[in-house]
């Protein structure tokens, strides 16, 4: 079966739309309301081509053979302006100050490209911004009904707080219930905000504020970054998905004038010490709290908080990597170098818009000092090196982690990753299961993106029943079977986004699975060659606890790095 395309002669399979038959061919057709992982909503219109000479809908149109398209043509042209036109009349004027300008809107990239002016002179109809969620800016002004959120949230993370629906005969996104985002069971994925072409879904910037406490120099600035950061970051300055450019993102953080440039893989690594003791007592006491659940993702604790609260007392108690840092921030590294920890000022980058909204916990602090003053997502970073106009490109491949709270094993790297938490996990129980004999490293049937991932580890006669759940969207059904007693875990990790952290809510545009498959690549090569591979073997976690924690899960470590959790249920 053979079509045509532009004058070429293409084979099909019939199978494929006109739109996914030109992407793989490279042919540029633009799109709003279709995404690679979530295809399309058929609502835009903006991807028409001509198909033996009528005007069609190419996401929704199938190949057959003997069809004669073409991609460009003057008809097709005016279509399209004519639906840009449309678009805009209503769209505000706020280009400029818009959080999705400068190449992040796609509808004003193929505004550009079709010679679209905004022409509309008056704000019209101004709704209140949504500014509820600690992580997410809503401002339904700038929505041109797209339907993408409505999808991610429903299809892919299962939450479904939008809806569809009509107002004096016109369609409208809602946050169902007519609530705000914080009075629903969102949980601050950020997914939403990923698939969002224009600026209705935002991260909450801090980007400005950030600046200017760095041109300010006021305090000690320090600053942690994630583990998926590293494989991420350089897609915003066109690098391949996957390569690790922590180097290059130690001298621009040196750069913009942090006084120390340090790791949250150490703090994953102190995690593992902290939440593998935990463990290991709940199993040592037969705990009726079992099975124990990661805390490591701040979207799983809110949605345990919101719409499970009866599995809160199987949470960890363990602080998350990026809180634990804070902490141990503000008194170990506070103490040690002898600063006044209200002079210290830490920042984290984050990929992942909940890590917002759990710095401001309020049980997130130290005698009234915050963990955590400020946090950026991986976006927000690349903006702030393109402000300050640092060329990320040419910045040395052979920078490290300032030391202390820097150095951090690959079992620490691979928390970024679904199903890391879990292996780093078993590297160092299993470790102290056997005394030290067993010398497993690589528990590979934890990785990937397979929904609900299990398996049964042996250590010297002990069972330990494992599930990784990969994505919000797989938890419900795993939650009733546990209630109804038709399945037993003894510990399961849950990372909210698809992927794990790589595919945070915060993470480089565009995101899809080829994307997350060379992050997550990326992630265990690293892994693989490096030297350092178990959180306990790490020398800066072993001084910390020999010379300030003393012992995990010990009274020092419980005080600073534990905390609680609050039934906060969405009863509507």
């Amino acid at each position: 079966m053979f079509i045509e395309i532009d004058g070429i002669k293409i084979k099909i399979n019939g199978q494929e739309t006109i739109l996914e038959k030109c992407q793989e061919l490279g042919i540029d057709i633009p799109t709003l309301c279709y995404h690679k992982d979530l295809g399309t909503q058929k609502v835009c219109g903006i991807c028409v081509v001509e198909v033996n000479g009528k005007l069609l809908k190419s996401c929704e149109t199938k190949c057959k053979d003997g069809m004669t398209i073409k991609t460009i043509s003057k008809e097709i042209i005016n279509k399209r302006k004519e639906i840009l036109n449309k678009l805009m009349e209503n769209h505000p004027n706020d280009c400029l100050t818009c959080e999705k300008s400068k190449g992040d809107c796609e509808l004003q990239n193929v505004c550009y490209e079709y010679d679209i002016v905004n022409r509309n002179k008056e704000e019209k109809n101004i709704i209140e911004i949504d500014l509820s969620s600690d992580g997410i800016v809503r401002n339904i002004n700038k929505c041109i009904l797209c339907e993408k959120c409505v999808a991610v949230c429903r299809d892919v993370q299962g939450l479904s707080i939008y809806e569809v629906i009509e107002k004096n005969g016109k369609k409208e996104i809602i946050i169902k219930d007519n609530c705000k985002l914080d009075e629903s069971k969102c949980i601050s994925c950020g997914q939403c905000v990923k698939v969002c072409p224009v600026g209705a879904l935002t991260e909450r910037s801090e980007v400005g504020q950030l600046n200017r406490i760095l041109k300010q120099k006021e305090k000690h600035l320090i600053v942690q970054m994630a583990p998926a950061i590293k494989h991420t970051i350089g897609e915003e300055f066109f690098i391949e998905p996957g390569v690790d450019a922590t180097s290059k993102m130690v001298g621009a953080l040196k750069e913009l004038g942090f006084h120390k440039v340090f790791s949250t893989d150490f703090s994953a690594d102190v995690t593992i010490m902290e939440e593998g003791t935990e463990l290991l007592h709940r199993l040592e006491e037969k705990s009726e709290n079992l099975p124990m659940f990661t805390s490591c993702c701040p979207g799983w604790v809110n949605y345990v908080e919101k719409s499970h609260p009866s599995f809160i007392k199987n949470l960890s108690s363990c602080k998350s990597p990026q809180q634990m840092f804070g902490a141990l921030a503000k008194t170990y590294y506070a103490e040690k170098m002898n600063i006044n920890p209200e002079d210290i000022y830490v920042v984290s980058i984050m990929p992942c818009t909940a890590k917002k909204g759990e710095s401001n916990r309020e049980e997130m602090n130290e005698d009234g000092v915050r963990d955590i003053d400020l946090v950026i997502t991986t976006r927000e970073f690349a903006k702030l090196i393109r402000m300050n106009k640092i060329e990320f490109s040419k910045l040395p491949n052979n920078l490290t982690y300032d030391s202390f709270m820097g150095m951090g094993s690959s079992a620490g790297r691979i928390f970024g990753s679904s199903g890391g938490v879990m292996e780093a996990a078993l590297r160092t129980v299993s470790h102290i299961l056997s005394n030290g004999e067993l010398d497993k490293l690589e528990f590979t049937e934890l990785r990937g993106f397979n929904n609900v991932k299990e398996s049964t580890v042996n250590i010297n006669g002990k069972e330990i029943k494992l599930a990784v759940i990969n994505g919000i969207g797989s938890v419900e059904k795993v939650l009733k079977a546990i209630e109804n007693k038709e399945v037993y875990y003894d510990f399961i990790e849950v990372m909210a986004c698809y992927g794990g952290c790589i595919s945070g809510g915060g993470a480089p545009i565009p995101d899809n699975m080829e994307v997350r498959k060379s992050r997550m690549d990326g992630m265990y090569n690293f892994d693989k060659n490096c030297t350092l591979r178990k959180s306990h073997e790490n020398k800066e976690v072993i001084d910390l606890y020999e010379n300030y924690l003393k012992n995990p899960c010990g009274h020092k470590s419980h005080h600073i790095l534990h905390t609680t959790y609050k039934d906060k249920s969405i009863k509507k």
